[in-house]
C-alpha cells in the first residue's frame, strides 16, 4: 500500500484522514495549525514538521486546504511539497478555481515530476465522517487510474469527468445547485416561522415531496432550533466557492439564483458568522446578529 501524505486536518480533512487510517494506510499528516493534527496522530498518523518533510515521507500526497492560496502556499512556498523528489501524485480534495489548478499542476509537474488529480469532495461533514463522500476528479486517464483506489475509503461515488479542472469545474456546478439550495431553506423555514408553522416538523411533513433534498434534511431543523454546534460547513466556505463561479463564468453564463445566494452568504459573514455553521443563514433572515 503506498504511503499517504494529507495536509490540513480541518472539518473535512480530520475525518477523511481517520478513514484512510481505518482503511490500513500509512499516513502522515501537517496542518498549519499544528495542534489540529493531534486528534490523527492520536489515531495512529505520522505527524510531519512541514509540506516537504510530509512529502519525504509519502509516495502520494493528498491535501484538503481553504482555498487556491493555501494549495499554492504549501506546494511552493518554503519547505514545500515542490521541493521534493519522490512522491508520484497529488491529489486535491480542495475547492479553487479551475484555471488555477491546471496552472499550478503544470507547476508541480515541471518542479518534480508528479501528477496532479482534482478530486473535490460534497456532502459535507457527515459524509467524510461516513466515508460516503462524493468526489468528481479531473486529470489525465492514467493518473486518475492510480488515484482513484486511493479515494475508495472516501467516497460512495468517484467520476471521472475529464482532464486536470474537469473535477472543481464540476464541483462548481454542485455548489450552485448547493449554495442556492441552502439559501432556499433558509428562507423557507423562516417562512414557516412567521406564518406560524412549526418549522421543527418541517423536514417530516416534506419528506419525499418535491420540495425534500439532503440539504433540505440536515439544515431545515438545525435552522428551525437555531442549534449550529458542529458545523457542516461554514458560510465563508461556502460564499468562496460561490464568487469562484461568480467569477468564472460570471460574464458568460446568467447566475440570478447564484447572485441572491451570494448575497445572502455576504451579509451573514457581516453579521460576524463567516466561520460559523451554514445553517446560521436563517440568523440573517431574522434581522438578529
Amino acid at each position: 500500500m503506498p504511503r499517504l501524505g494529507y495536509l490540513g486536518t480541518g472539518l473535512m480533512g480530520e475525518p477523511m484522514v481517520m478513514n484512510l487510517l481505518k482503511a490500513g494506510y500509512e499516513v502522515t499528516v501537517w496542518n498549519r495549525t499544528a495542534s489540529k493534527c493531534d486528534a490523527a496522530v492520536a489515531a495512529g498518523a505520522r505527524r510531519a514538521e512541514s509540506p516537504a518533510d510530509l512529502a519525504r515521507q509519502s509516495d502520494v500526497v493528498m491535501a484538503c486546504l481553504t482555498n487556491a492560496a493555501a494549495v499554492e502556499a504549501v506546494l511552493f512556498g518554503e519547505n514545500g511539497v515542490a521541493e521534493v523528489t519522490g512522491p508520484e501524485m497529488f491529489i486535491d480534495f480542495s475547492s479553487m478555481d479551475p484555471g488555477l489548478t491546471r496552472e499550478f499542476g503544470a507547476r508541480l509537474r515541471a518542479a518534480n515530476g508528479m501528477g496532479w488529480v482534482d478530486a473535490p469532495v460534497s456532502g459535507g461533514t457527515p459524509a467524510a465522517t461516513a466515508g460516503t463522500l462524493t468526489i468528481m476528479a479531473g486529470g489525465s486517464a492514467a493518473d486518475f487510474a492510480r488515484a482513484e483506489p486511493l479515494m475508495a475509503p472516501l467516497a460512495q461515488k468517484v467520476t471521472h469527468m475529464g482532464d486536470l479542472g474537469a473535477g472543481q469545474m464540476t464541483k462548481l456546478v454542485n455548489q450552485i445547485i448547493a449554495g442556492c439550495t441552502m439559501a432556499v431553506v433558509a428562507e423557507a423555514v423562516n417562512f414557516a416561522r412567521v406564518m406560524g408553522v412549526d418549522a421543527t416538523r418541517l423536514t417530516e411533513a416534506l419528506a419525499g415531496g418535491f420540495a425534500d433534498s439532503k440539504p433540505f434534511q440536515l439544515l431545515a431543523p438545525r435552522m428551525a432550533t437555531e442549534s449550529f454546534e458542529n458545523p457542516l460547513g461554514t458560510v465563508a466556505m461556502m460564499l468562496k466557492d460561490l464568487d469562484t463561479i461568480a467569477a468564472v463564468g460570471g460574464a458568460e453564463a446568467e447566475l440570478p439564483m447564484t447572485d441572491s445566494a451570494r448575497a445572502l452568504m455576504q451579509a451573514t459573514c457581516d453579521l460576524g458568522h463567516a466561520e460559523d455553521d451554514i445553517s446560521t443563514l436563517i440568523l440573517t433572515l431574522k434581522g438578529q446578529p
